[in-house]
């Protein structure tokens, strides 16, 4: 009766509009009524037990700091160096485009920030250069999405803190998948770029590359200072996203000089609300989940699931299947929020490491980022470039076959993800 009960709720909600945070409050507290003794003060002390979490800082923090790198000048000069590195090849300044992307996701750990730091500069600048509008739009929308897949990543940090799983490894985790998607999607650019004889800038002498490597200096400095810090044991995580603040306020007003003190508080307040906003979700979430182990619904899902899926790797499709339907209707972030401790004691049972699993995780959520109807980075890219939603999409499409295909090589090619967490941390 509960699992009926709890289903009907959140779909009648859910089609009725209401936000995900709000349905998973209700939903636990109706429940709580009609099923249990258990008193509904209960509820708020899981809610302050969800957040009560060290780890929890980090997430303001790399927001904040992915605020105010969109808003300085460590993009334009991450820009200028890959530009210079491989502006050259067919496609060069696509690949600049990507590889910007790859260096400022290593930085800010969130994929919007990405797509508004990078695609606010690059998008015009392909269009200008021929690379035509759609190609230009889908490119730096998909390349921006690396920014949850590239450690630091804030949708990692909450998928460690449900799944119980060390912040460290799923870091390090990250790092070959997102490298091998921004492989794919350079060596599609190149191809595109040959097919359709763009032009091709002028190679850049090796003078011009060290300045432009000296101008962006401090940028690129960056990743390596935060995930250094984390893997060398220098500090954690959270310590780190706090480092990253203190040193993009360093660099951005008193080294470039493009960001103001006058700004802090704005940025202050983008980082706070959407903060507030993740946090919200993640407590509710944490409270909703409380409620169905109490239940015991993980044990009575896994044995539902292990009777009719013998596979593993049959079950990771099922998954993969699942999340690309539910992106079609609820953000991808609350689905796993949801559903990953739900299958944690199938996981178990099949023997996939939680690691693994993660990253799988994190790479559909990527997908659905750049699906509509709440694909985020489509309503971002739109709004840098005051283009229609659809059009956005439209050029998203081409590379989403790229994303699926780097899905299904993820998901059953376990040591791409897990190669350096079992060389360097295990």
């Amino acid at each position: 009766m509960l699992i009926a009960a709890v289903c009907i709720i959140f779909f009648v909600l859910l089609f009725m509009g209401v936000p995900i945070a709000v349905i998973l409050g209700v939903s636990t507290a109706v429940c709580l009524m009609l099923f249990t003794c258990t008193p509904l003060h209960i509820v708020a002390q899981q809610l302050f037990n969800a957040l009560d979490n060290f780890v929890l800082l980090a997430i303001p923090f790399f927001i904040l700091a992915g605020s105010i790198m969109t808003r300085g000048g460590i993009a334009r000069r991450l820009i200028e160096f890959v530009n210079a590195l491989v502006g050259w090849f067919p496609g060069g300044l696509g690949m600049a485009g990507i590889l910007a992307c790859i260096f400022f996701a290593a930085i800010s750990g969130s994929s919007p920030a990405t797509v508004v730091a990078i695609g606010s500069i690059m998008i015009p600048a392909l269009i200008k250069a021929g690379y035509g509008e759609k190609f230009s739009l889908g490119l730096i929308t998909v390349s921006g999405s690396l920014g949850i897949v590239i450690p630091p990543s804030i949708p990692m940090i909450l998928y460690c803190l449900v799944m119980n799983v060390s912040v460290a490894e799923m870091f390090m985790a990250g790092i070959l998948p997102g490298l091998m998607i921004g492989a794919a999607l350079m060596a599609y650019t190149y191809v595109v770029a040959r097919r359709n004889n763009w032009r091709i800038e002028k190679k850049c002498s090796v003078e011009e590359i060290i300045t432009t490597a000296r101008r962006g200096a401090w940028a690129l400095i960056l990743p390596v200072l935060v995930l250094g810090g984390i893997y060398s044991g220098l500090f954690t995580p959270t310590e780190a996203a706090a480092v990253s603040v203190v040193y993009a306020l360093f660099v951005e007003i008193f080294i470039y000089k493009e960001f103001k003190i006058r700004d802090i508080t704005n940025v202050c307040q983008e980082a706070a609300v959407l903060s507030a906003c993740l946090l919200f979700i993640l407590a509710c979430a944490m409270t909703f989940l409380w409620l169905l182990t109490a239940e015991q619904i993980p044990q009575q899902l896994a044995d539902i699931i292990v009777q009719h899926i013998n596979s593993p790797w049959m079950f990771l499709l099922c998954v993969n299947l699942l999340f690309l339907i539910l992106g079609c209707f609820m953000d991808d972030v609350s689905a796993m929020l949801i559903l990953a401790p739900l299958f944690y004691e199938t996981l178990n049972r099949y023997g996939i490491d939680l690691v693994h699993f993660g990253v799988v995780m994190v790479l559909n959520i990527q997908m659905g980022m750049l699906t509509p109807p709440f694909g985020l980075n489509l309503f971002v890219a739109s709004g840098i470039t005051e283009r229609p939603l659809m059009t956005v999409a439209r050029g998203v499409m081409p590379f989403l076959g790229i994303m699926l295909f780097c899905l299904l090589l993820v998901t059953y090619i376990p040591s791409i993800s897990l190669l350096l967490p079992e060389l360097l941390l295990r």
